[in-house]
C-alpha cells in the first residue's frame, strides 16, 4: 500500500490545513513583490504577476528618496540595541540568578514591575530627558530607552537559574574571575535564550514607531517605520512605490526570522517551562 493509502485521516487533514494556512500567509508577500514590479497602470489589475516587470520602482526608491538613510538608521538602532540588551540583560540576569545578596528579590520584583508600565506612559519622561540632555534628533536619543529591558532580564535570569551551580563553583575554585565565568561557562549554556531574545529585540526595534516618531524631526534621522509613514503620505495613490518600500523594509526581518526561526520556538517553550 502507498503512503497516502496508509496515512491517517487526521494527519491528512492536518497537513492540508497547514498547506492552506501557509498559502494564506505567503500570499500578501507575493502580492507585495508583484506590485513592486508593476507600473502604476498595472497595480489595479487583478493579475498576480506583472505583464511588464520593471525595476524602475526600486531605482527611484534608492536614488530619489531618503529611503537609504532611513534604512541605515533603523539598521544601526536595531543592531546596537540588540547587542546592548544581550550584554547587559544577560549580566543582570546572571547576577540575580547566581549571586546571593540582600535585597535580590526586591531588585528582581522591581525589574518585573517595569513590564506592567505601558510604553505610552513613558514617552513623556523619555522626551523630557532627551530634550534636557540634547539628545533629540540623534542616534542616542532613539537608542537609550531600549538599551536594557525588563523582559530580557527576566528571561535570562530564568535560564541562568538552570545552569548547575557546581560548574560555577568549580570555576571559582580554579581561580576564574566572575566575568570570565559568565562569558565562558554560563553564557554558552543559555544560547537558545540569547538567540530568542536577539530576535525579539531586533524585530521590536526594527518596527518601532512611536518613540522614533516623537524623538526625531529631522527627516534624515527618521527610522524606517517613521520614514515609511511620511513616504506613504507622499505617494498616496502610487501603490507600486508603497509596495516597493514595504518589500525592502521586510527583507531584514525576513532574513533574521529564516536564519533563527528554530530558536524562537525553542526559546519560547523553554521560557514557558522555566517560568
Amino acid at each position: 500500500m502507498t503512503g497516502w493509502q496508509t496515512a491517517r485521516p487526521g494527519r491528512v487533514i492536518a497537513w492540508t490545513l497547514l498547506v492552506l494556512g501557509g498559502i494564506v500567509m505567503v500570499m500578501p508577500f507575493v502580492f507585495m513583490l508583484s506590485a513592486s514590479l508593476k507600473y502604476n497602470h498595472e497595480v489595479y489589475e487583478l493579475s498576480l504577476w506583472p505583464k511588464e516587470p520593471t525595476l524602475d520602482n526600486y531605482r527611484y526608491l534608492f536614488q530619489e528618496t531618503r529611503f537609504v538613510s532611513w534604512f541605515v538608521t533603523s539598521l544601526i538602532v536595531a543592531t546596537i540595541t540588540t547587542l546592548s540588551v544581550l550584554f547587559f540583560d544577560s549580566l543582570v540576569g546572571y547576577t540575580l540568578a547566581k549571586f546571593e545578596f540582600r535585597g535580590r528579590q526586591v531588585v528582581f520584583i522591581a525589574i518585573l514591575s517595569t513590564l506592567m508600565i505601558p510604553t505610552e506612559m513613558l514617552v513623556i519622561p523619555w522626551y523630557i530627558l532627551a530634550k534636557d540632555m540634547g539628545w533629540l534628533d540623534t542616534y542616542w536619543g532613539i537608542l537609550f530607552p531600549g538599551l536594557m529591558t525588563g523582559f530580557g532580564t527576566f528571561l535570562m535570569r530564568q535560564f541562568f537559574m538552570s545552569v548547575p551551580n557546581d560548574l560555577i563553583e568549580a570555576a571559582r575554585i580554579d581561580g576564574v574571575g566572575e566575568f570570565r565565568i559568565w562569558w565562558q561557562v554560563a553564557l554558552p549554556l543559555v544560547t537558545p535564550a540569547l538567540s530568542a531574545l536577539a530576535i525579539f529585540v531586533f524585530l521590536g526595534n526594527w518596527t518601532a514607531f512611536l518613540w522614533p516618531l516623537i524623538s526625531t524631526t529631522d527627516k534624515d534621522m527618521y527610522t524606517l517605520p517613521v520614514g515609511f509613514a511620511s513616504f506613504t503620505g507622499e505617494f498616496q495613490t502610487e501603490w507600486e512605490m508603497i509596495m516597493t518600500g514595504a518589500m525592502v523594509a521586510t527583507l531584514p526581518a525576513l532574513v533574521v526570522f529564516i536564519l533563527l526561526q528554530k530558536y524562537i520556538i525553542r526559546g519560547i517553550m523553554l521560557a514557558g517551562l522555566k517560568g
